[in-house]
C-alpha cells in the first residue's frame, strides 16, 4: 500500500471515529479537492494529444487554475478543523462572573462568524471548480470525458455540503445583518451551482452517448 493511500485511509479512519474532527466540513473540502484534481486529470490527458491542439492553450490555463484550487481546498480541510476547535474553545471559556460571561459570549459570536466564513469560502472555491469542470467537459479528451462529469459532481457535493455548515453556524449568530449577508451569498451559489452542474453533467452524458 502506498504512503498516499495510507494517508487517505488514516483520514477516513479519523473521519469515522468518535472524534469531532475531522468532520463534514473537512469531507466537503476533500470532495471539492477531488473535483479539482479530476479537472486537472482531464487537462493533462488532453494537452499534447492529437486532434486537441486547438484547445491546448485554453486547457493549460484551466489546469493551472485547477491545481491552485486543489491546493486551496486541501488547506480547507485543516481550516475547518481550526474553525471548529476555536468555536469549541470559546464555548469552554469560564462563565463564573458577569465579566467572564460577557467575554465568553463575545468569543463565541466571533468564533461563529469565523466558522461561517470558512465553509462559505470553501463553497466559493468549489463553485470555481464547477466552472472549470465545464471547460474540461467541453474541450477535454473524449476518452476521459466521464471524469469531467465526476469532477463537477464532486465539486457540487462539496459546495452543498459546506453550505450546511454555513446554515448551522449562521443560525446562532446574533449579528443578523452579518448572518443574512452570508446566507444570501451561499444560497445564490447553490442556485447557480445546481444549474451549471446539471448542464455539465448533460454535456458529458451526451458526449458519451454520441
Amino acid at each position: 500500500m502506498s504512503a498516499k493511500i495510507e494517508t487517505i485511509g488514516k483520514f477516513l479512519d479519523e473521519l469515522a471515529s468518535d472524534a469531532p474532527t475531522p468532520g463534514g466540513g473537512g469531507a466537503a473540502a476533500l470532495s471539492g479537492a477531488m473535483g479539482a484534481a479530476l479537472v486537472s486529470m482531464v487537462c493533462n490527458l488532453t494537452i499534447g494529444k492529437k486532434n486537441y491542439e486547438a484547445v491546448a492553450d485554453d486547457l493549460k490555463k484551466t489546469l493551472q487554475r485547477a491545481e491552485s484550487l486543489r491546493v486551496a481546498l486541501t488547506k480547507g480541510i485543516d481550516e475547518d478543523v481550526v474553525a471548529f476547535n476555536t468555536l469549541m474553545s470559546a464555548y469552554g471559556l469560564p462563565r463564573g462572573t458577569d465579566e467572564e460571561k460577557t467575554k465568553r459570549i463575545q468569543a463565541i459570536q466571533l468564533a461563529l462568524k469565523e466558522a461561517t466564513l470558512a465553509p462559505l469560502q470553501t463553497c466559493k472555491v468549489c463553485y470555481e471548480v464547477i466552472e472549470l469542470s465545464k471547460e474540461a467537459a467541453e474541450k477535454g479528451n473524449l476518452n476521459v470525458i466521464s471524469d469531467a462529469g465526476v469532477a463537477v459532481l464532486a465539486a457540487n457535493a462539496g459546495l452543498r455540503s459546506c453550505a450546511l455548515n454555513v446554515f448551522i453556524n449562521a443560525k446562532s449568530i446574533k449579528d443578523r445583518e452579518f448572518a443574512e449577508a452570508q446566507l444570501k451569498e451561499v444560497n445564490a451559489l447553490l442556485k447557480k451551482a445546481a444549474v451549471e452542474t446539471e448542464a455539465v453533467y448533460e454535456t458529458v452524458k451526451n458526449k458519451i452517448d454520441g
